[in-house]
């Protein structure tokens, strides 16, 4: 074979050998584009439709796979978004519906105790007590409905210092001495003679344990017993308020801490509870980088347990 021969040969394969490669890039880049092409469309169309679909695609390409991991889990974290958005909305419906409930109730009782009044030429000292006590109750609801929608809205500003979460605890439960005693409650307190320090918000602390011990007064009056302790770990500080009545139901155990949510007897105006506390108490604790959890064995112990940030030093 001669050497013109053979480089006529080479010429041929290197020739096809082009075409080969030139013809693979073609296709590769059209299969990818034609893929891209139908992974948008797919997405168009979720967005459109606002449906819960998510992209598939099927492909070898490495890099097409991650960018349809990427887009789906940016749809799952909408879907999430979306579903919490729906659920906060459906509680500031309610929200406004047991307010306005709530305040519309006392309200109705007030302005027929003032009627009365007008047709007697002396109203009694009674009457004018029981005015009293409805108008406090309604301004204690709108009080708690603007902290809680402050807390939630950032515009209370908690200054965290160091503060003795043992000193708190102990004016917290002499603030409802007379009330405790008046009603025969046993109270226990339980506390470290010496202080303990966490870093925390003295008024945020006290709105923190009088929701809760308000709560006890409340839901656990059958029991007759309040229990304060306080226990400790190299990080943190808890707080248990512990009382013996009647309990909460596990079927509630996840839902006492929503706004507004109330069992059934809540709405008995010997409790007159209004389904903030727990909610605002709970916002505060967070606030100050700690939680609030609860355990109930019901007619035996329940007990919710503040936990903070302890300052060691």
């Amino acid at each position: 074979m001669s050497e013109a021969t053979i480089i006529f040969f080479l010429t041929i394969c290197v020739g096809i050998l082009v075409c080969v490669i030139l013809y693979q890039q073609f296709a590769f880049r059209t299969g990818t584009q034609a893929k891209l092409r139908a992974i948008s469309d797919k997405l168009k169309e979720i967005i459109e439709k606002d449906s819960d679909e998510q992209i598939t695609v099927f492909t070898e390409n490495k890099d097409l796979m991650e960018l349809a991991a990427q887009i789906n889990a940016l749809l799952e974290k909408y879907l999430k978004i979306k579903a919490d958005y729906r659920r906060s909305e459906i509680t500031s419906k309610k929200m406004l519906s047991n307010i306005s409930h709530d305040i519309k109730t006392p309200m109705t009782v007030i302005l027929g105790y003032l009627e009365i009044m007008q047709l007697s030429e002396t109203p009694s000292g009674e009457m004018l007590k029981k005015v009293e006590r409805k108008a406090q109750s309604v301004m204690e609801l709108i009080n708690q409905f603007f902290t809680l929608s402050k807390i939630e809205s950032g515009d209370m500003d908690i200054e965290l210092s160091r503060v003795d979460i043992c000193e708190i605890c102990r004016e917290s439960v002499l603030d409802f001495y007379e009330l405790l005693s008046n009603k025969k409650f046993y109270v226990k307190v339980d506390m470290p003679e010496t202080p303990i320090y966490i870093q925390g918000n003295k008024e945020a602390l006290q709105r923190i344990l009088f929701n809760l011990i308000s709560n006890v007064i409340r839901y656990g009056a059958d029991g007759k017993y309040l229990g304060i302790s306080l226990r400790d770990d190299d990080r943190n500080v808890y707080v248990d308020v512990t009382d013996k009545g009647k309990g909460i139901d596990k079927a509630f155990a996840d839902s006492i801490f929503d706004r507004l949510f109330t069992m059934e007897d809540s709405r008995n105006r010997n409790i007159q509870g209004n389904g903030l506390g727990l909610t605002i108490a709970q916002n505060l604790a967070q606030r100050l980088g700690g939680t609030i959890t609860l355990e109930s064995i019901p007619h035996e112990k329940t007990t919710f347990t503040v936990r903070l940030k302890k300052i060691s030093f």
